[in-house]
């Protein structure tokens, strides 16, 4: 199946996880990043993932910053997702993402980091 086909496949997921977002992006421009390679998508049967990597002064982070579809299936894709962070030169990994994603992932070694907070202008 081509990326586009999977992207089609997908769009319900990805504009659900979108509403969250704050208005930073829309369907187009996750579509657009993932074939400029800015962005990684993550298809799977009842899910999908779009992660980026971000490089800051002294550390490379794999981030998923958008996630939808059954939660079992976004969880099941974290050990893939641990690899290519490592092959890719990452020391950590970020989400980000509601507060039930703290519970769900604690089990898998993850912790809260940080708490972001939002305002519109």
């Amino acid at each position: 199946m081509s990326i586009d086909a999977e992207l089609d496949r997908c769009r319900k997921w990805i504009e659900a996880a979108l509403a969250y977002s704050g208005g930073t992006h829309e369907f187009e421009d996750i579509v657009e990043g993932i074939h400029a390679l800015r962005y990684q998508f993550w298809p799977a049967e009842k899910g999908c993932a779009v992660t980026e990597i971000i490089e800051y002064p002294r550390k490379k982070v794999f981030h998923v910053f958008l996630a939808g579809g059954e939660m079992d299936q976004i969880v099941d894709m974290e050990s893939s997702a641990a690899i290519f962070a490592k092959q890719n030169g990452c020391q950590g990994m970020s989400l980000a993402g509601r507060k039930g994603w703290s519970k769900v992932l604690k089990e898998h070694g993850w912790s809260e980091a940080f708490t972001t907070l939002a305002k519109e202008l």
